[in-house]
């Protein structure tokens, strides 16, 4: 049987800048999964053509909640030509009801445990309508060819995820609707494995939270130190912090850059997010330990909270500058469908547009409390805009020499994505609110 696995672009007229595109692993771990019997080919529409007219028996599709309509438009452009479509990932999850009216089948969550039945049934012509498996054993191995993975960034990162699940539950989040709260666990021996048969050296772990269990994040540090790589990921700054020893083991273990959920500056908003501080010096002080680490700091930061008003674009700029945070994504308040936040939004008459396609973390697609849609948005591009000027980064570069490089690298790729943003953003925001008589 020959199955063609897929990853589509959010446009397919556009694409994002390779040089920050993160990598990613669901796809092959799909063909981990496939028993051996089966040909398959995988697409990851940002850096590859998709063939509709391509020789295979089923069609598995994996989107988030921004590529979804690329999706729907795949899964009809495939059935037309009578091939059987598979929809798996996170929007359909969230979604399941809308995603069957244009797939055959929908994987809801993790697909370890549901796809060989599914294969199986497929072959059998018993094919279920739904998929799903909430608690997968994640102690088999599942090989993986690191050779065919699209990598991502600058550098060449090849994906790896050791943990799954989310304790926090924020209200923006929709990380547990896919994965649950529980944090669960891959083996270390397997991490190991998939580490040393990549026979790669550059790594970025895909967790929402490496650290989230201490004790099998400081045995997980003591095993790869050895293997002498270098890695980047996502943590939580509290927890790193209040652990010195963990700390420590993760810089000793080739850490050079974390990802941080900051958030807001805003002293309002962070006492609302369990997991952040509740004092903005509190959160200067533990990034200043982190840096003494030699690690540099990617922080994601959100406009459009409630307590927002325009005043937060100067106040977030000024603290990430002040405090030589490394790189920053800035990111619009996104109330995907399943989260608290989307469910208020829309209770209120709030959503502007339910065109998934612009659910993409940098389109405002709600009437914020405390500015103007438009306020919002320009907001948000103009405080990228100012943090990667030419000025910010070199201001910013004494407090990150610790790795050159990687600074300036990744800086650079961002001031260029900036002034593409900029242009795009002015007309499509307000096109968008045009079209759908939202206030101004």
């Amino acid at each position: 049987m020959k199955i063609l696995l897929i990853s589509p672009a959010v446009d397919a007229d556009r694409r994002t800048n390779k040089g920050l595109m993160m990598p990613q692993l669901a796809l092959y771990i799909l063909e981990g999964l496939t028993p051996s019997e089966h040909e398959v080919t995988l697409i990851e529409e940002e850096a590859q053509e998709i063939d509709l007219e391509q020789e295979c028996d089923l069609v598995g599709i994996s989107c988030m909640t921004a590529n979804a309509p690329r999706a729907y438009e795949l899964s009809r452009e495939f059935k037309k030509r009578g091939k059987t479509v598979v929809l798996g990932g996170v929007h359909p999850t969230l979604r399941p009801e809308e995603a069957l009216q244009y797939a055959d089948c929908v994987v809801l969550g993790e697909a370890e445990g549901v796809w060989e039945d599914l294969l199986l049934d497929f072959q059998n012509d018993q094919l279920k309508r739904k998929y799903h498996n909430p608690k997968p054993d994640l102690s088999k191995y599942v090989p993986k060819n690191f050779s065919r993975i699209v990598h991502g960034g600058f550098f060449n990162l090849i994906p790896i995820m050791t943990t799954r699940g989310c304790p926090y539950n924020c209200d923006f989040c929709c990380v547990t609707n896919l994965f649950g709260r529980k944090i669960r666990h891959v083996p270390i021996e397997n991490v190991v494995r998939d580490i040393t048969q990549s026979k790669a050296k550059k790594f970025m772990f895909l967790d929402d939270n490496i650290i989230g269990q201490p004790k099998y994040a400081k045995a997980l540090f003591k095993a790869i130190k050895p293997l002498n790589i270098q890695w980047v990921g996502q943590a939580s700054v509290s927890l790193l912090v209040k652990d010195r020893e963990l700390l420590r083991l993760a810089a000793e273990s080739g850490c050079k850059l974390l990802f941080f959920g900051l958030e807001s500056v805003s002293e309002e908003q962070m006492n609302t997010m369990r997991k952040s501080f509740g004092e903005v010096e509190q959160l200067e002080k533990a990034l200043r330990e982190i840096k003494k680490m030699g690690i540099l700091i990617h922080a994601s930061m959100v406009f459009g909270f409630d307590s927002d008003t325009n005043k937060i674009f100067d106040d977030t700029v000024r603290f990430l500058v002040k405090n030589n945070v490394s790189t920053v994504s800035f990111n619009v308040l996104t109330p995907y469908p399943g989260t608290k936040v989307y469910d208020e939004l829309k209770e209120d008459g709030r959503l502007i547009t339910e065109d998934w396609k612009y659910y993409d973390h940098n389109t405002v697609v709600f009437q914020p409390k405390q500015m103007t849609p438009h306020d919002l948005q320009m907001g948000k591009v103009n405080a990228r805009k100012r943090f990667y000027s030419l000025g910010s980064v070199l201001k910013r570069s004494f407090g990150n020499l610790q790795n050159p490089l990687v600074y300036f690298a990744t800086n650079y790729g961002h001031m260029l994505q900036a002034r593409v943003e900029e242009k795009r953003m002015k007309k499509l925001a307000a096109g968008l609110w045009q079209s759908t008589n939202a206030p101004k």
